[in-house]
C-alpha cells in the first residue's frame, strides 16, 4: 500500500512518519511517497524520514518526488499539508490584516481568506490528479483552512473521497482526559473517551464528554471552569464560558476577544510566521544532521501537537474498518437536523473502510449558530471566489465575514490582498 504526502518537505513530516511507525503491524504500508515542489527542503526532510524508518527497521520505503502525478499514482491515501507561497505568504497575510486593523491570522479573518484563495485551486488540481491516477484514494486534507478547503472539495470534486483533519479537537480531548483523571484518579486511554463537539474548523464548541459511555461532562466542565477562573490572562473570560456552558475552540478568542488579539498584533514583530521561520530554520538544520534518527524535542515549537496521532489513527481506522469515532471535517448529510445537508462541519464521525458516517447531533443553540451561520456564508462565498476567480464573490465574502473590514474599506483591502498574492491567483488575473 502506498501513502502519498503532498507537501512532504514540511517540517511536520517527521511527526507524521512517527505516527505511521507506531502503526506498523496494523497498517500494511509499503511506500511512503513524499512530494514537494521545494527540492532542497524535500531532500533534507526526506532523508531524515528515511533514517527514521531505517532505524525502526520498518517494512516500508520512503520515496521522494517533485512530480505530483507520479506521486499520486496508485496511492491508497493522499495527505495534504502544503502551504502555497510558503511561510513568506503567511507573513504577508498577517501584516495585511495589521495594516487595516483586522485579524491577520492564517485561518481566521482576512488572513484566512487570503490563504484559502491561494490554496483551493491547488487542492482542486490535486483532486483532478487523484481522479485520474488514484480514483479509489481517500484524500485527507490537513492544509489550512482545513474546513474551508474540504467544503471546496465537496462542491467542486464530489467524486473524490475527501475529509478534512485538524488536531484541535484531539488536543481538547486530551485536556479533558487530564481533568477526568484529576477527578477520578484513574489513567484512561484516549480510545475510551468521546468528545462531543460541533461547529466549523477553528470555530467549534465542545459541549460533552463521555468515558466508557458514561457522561462526565458536568464534572470536567466545572473543573476546567475553576482552572480558568484561577488563570492569569486566560484565553477566555470565565463568565463567557460559564454562560455558554461549553468550552470554545481556542480560535474563537479571535471573535470573542477581538480587541485583545488586535493588541497582540500591534506588538509585532515577530508575528507567528516570523517566529515559525526561525523555528523551521533550526529544525531543518537539525534534520540535516546524519546522526539524527528520531524527531527532536524542538518539533514542539512548530505547533500541531497530536497531528501524527490524528492522521495515523484516522488512516488506520479507515483501512482496518474499525468503526472508531474521529472528529473530522465532513459534509454533514443531515446528521444535524435543520442545518443544510451540504455544509461541511467539524464533528464526530464513525470511520469505516466504506466511508465516514457523521454521528447525529443536536443543533447548536442560537448563541453559537448565529456566528457559525455567518462564517459559513463567508466560506461558501470564498469557495466560489477561489474556484472560479470570481471577484464579486470575493468582495461579498470579505463583506460578510464578522472580522472583515467596514463596507467602505472592503474593495481596498481585497485589491491589496489580490495584488500581494498575484502570482498565486491566476484565476483573478487571466490575461497575465
Amino acid at each position: 500500500m502506498k501513502v502519498t504526502v503532498i507537501g512532504g518537505g514540511s517540517t511536520y513530516t517527521p511527526e507524521l512518519v512517527k505516527g505511521l511507525l507506531d502503526h506498523v503491524g496494523q497498517f500494511p504500508l509499503r511506500e511512503l511517497c513524499l512530494m514537494d515542489i521545494d527540492a532542497a527542503r524535500l531532500e533534507v526532510v526526506g532523508n531524515f524520514a528515511r533514517r527514521m524508518v531505517d532505524e525502526s527497521d520498518a517494512p516500508f520505503k520512503v520515496s521522494l518526488s517533485e512530480n505530483q502525478q507520479e506521486a499520486v499514482d496508485g496511492a491508497a491515501y493522499v495527505l495534504t499539508q502544503l502551504r502555497v507561497g510558503q511561510m513568506a505568504a503567511r507573513r504577508e497575510d498577517e501584516y495585511l490584516g495589521r495594516r487595516y486593523g483586522l485579524i491577520g491570522q492564517e485561518t481566521t479573518g482576512v488572513g484566512g481568506m487570503a490563504k484559502a484563495l491561494r490554496t483551493i485551486p491547488v487542492i482542486l488540481k490535486l483532486a483532478e490528479d487523484i481522479r485520474r491516477y488514484a480514483p479509489a484514494a481517500l484524500l485527507v486534507n490537513f492544509t489550512n483552512p482545513s474546513g474551508l478547503v474540504t467544503q471546496a472539495l465537496t462542491q467542486y470534486a464530489p467524486d473524490v473521497q475527501s475529509v478534512g483533519l485538524c488536531n484541535v479537537a484531539l488536543n481538547a480531548k486530551m485536556d479533558l482526559l487530564k481533568y477526568y483523571e484529576r477527578i477520578s484518579g484513574l489513567k484512561i486511554s484516549p480510545g475510551r473517551a468521546h468528545l462531543k463537539t460541533l461547529g466549523l474548523n477553528h470555530l467549534s464548541w465542545h459541549y460533552g464528554f463521555e468515558v466508557d459511555g458514561q457522561d462526565v461532562w458536568p464534572e470536567v466542565f466545572n473543573l476546567a471552569l475553576e482552572d480558568l477562573r484561577r488563570e492569569k490572562n486566560a484565553e477566555f473570560d470565565p463568565t463567557l464560558v460559564e454562560k455558554l456552558g461549553m468550552l470554545p475552540n481556542y480560535y474563537l478568542a479571535y471573535y470573542y476577544h477581538t480587541e485583545r488579539k488586535l493588541a497582540e498584533q500591534n506588538g509585532w514583530p515577530p508575528s507567528r510566521a516570523e517566529e515559525v521561520l526561525e523555528v523551521e530554520k533550526d529544525l531543518l538544520r537539525q534534520y540535516a544532521d546524519p546522526a539524527l534518527k528520531s524527531p527532536p524535542a524542538d518539533m514542539l515549537k512548530r505547533g500541531g501537537a497530536y497531528y501524527s496521532t490524528a492522521a495515523a489513527d484516522l488512516l488506520n481506522a479507515h483501512y482496518n474498518d474499525l468503526g472508531q469515532v474521529h472528529v473530522v471535517n465532513i459534509k454533514q448529510n443531515g446528521a444535524v437536523p435543520g442545518w443544510p445537508a451540504d455544509w461541511v462541519l467539524e464533528m464526530p464521525c464513525r470511520v469505516y473502510r466504506g466511508g465516514l458516517q457523521p454521528l447525529p447531533a443536536e443543533p447548536l443553540p442560537p448563541v453559537c449558530f448565529g456566528l457559525l451561520a455567518q462564517v459559513k456564508a463567508y466560506e461558501l462565498l470564498t469557495v466560489k471566489a477561489a474556484a472560479e476567480g470570481d471577484y464579486r464573490a470575493a468582495y461579498q465574502a470579505l463583506l460578510t465575514h464578522p472580522l472583515g473590514p467596514r463596507a467602505e474599506w472592503v474593495k481596498k483591502v481585497l485589491d491589496d490582498l489580490l495584488n500581494i498574492h498575484r502570482q498565486y491567483l491566476p484565476h483573478f488575473f487571466p490575461r497575465e
